[in-house]
């Protein structure tokens, strides 16, 4: 396989990893040849098959990885064992970490849209809830995705009143609590439930 980009000697400090700036080598998708990217620490965080770039200022950094159609701009960081793939875009202020996975036509574009807990479940996985633009809160969890009506059945059906369920029911109330719709500007929403 072609690599698509390559590591750049230019180089900053993010929270003690060494970011390198890339370089497309070859055009595709929006990027062409030659053109500058963003900051990653190391080539396993972009693939060098699909459209997917890393733009901006915006870094990524330890194990995650961006793949597919997907991309990270503006001031964005993704970090850990995250995810970005598809056609997702990760863009703004937006920060996403640990074992997130941001995929299909995914937008995160602003901290206040987006609330996720790890190490929850029997799976000890992560569990990610959104604004969307229609004004409610969607939920992925393992294979489950609906809004947090549907997931507090779900748990409940699933976990009874175990402790999984009490951990559930309190990462809702948390994501309630972190995401204000009212405070959310409509350009930061997930259009995945309404388009």
């Amino acid at each position: 396989m072609q690599k698509k980009f390559e590591l750049t000697s230019e180089t900053k400090v993010v929270f003690g990893r060494t970011l390198h700036r890339i370089k497309a080598l070859i055009s595709f998708g929006i990027v062409s040849a030659d053109d500058l990217g963003g900051w990653i620490e190391k080539e396993e965080n972009l693939d060098h098959s699909g459209d997917a770039w890393v733009s901006g200022t915006a870094g990524v950094s330890g194990d995650a990885r961006v793949y597919g159609d997907a991309r990270v701009s503006g001031d964005a960081r993704v970090y850990g064992n995250a995810w970005v793939y598809g056609n997702a875009r990760v863009s703004g202020n937006a920060e996403v970490s640990g074992d997130a996975r941001v995929s299909g036509d995914a937008r995160v574009s602003g901290i206040g849209a987006i609330f996720w807990i790890g190490a929850v479940g029997s799976r000890n996985g992560t569990t990610t809830f959104f604004a969307c633009k229609d004004k409610k809160i969607r939920v992925t969890c393992g294979c489950f995705f609906g809004d947090l009506e549907e997931f507090e059945k779900a748990v409940k059906s699933t976990h009874g009143d175990n402790q999984h369920a009490k951990v559930y029911l309190l990462s809702i109330e948390m994501a309630k609590a972190r995401i204000g719709l009212d405070g959310v500007d409509e350009n930061d929403l997930d259009t995945r439930a309404t388009d």
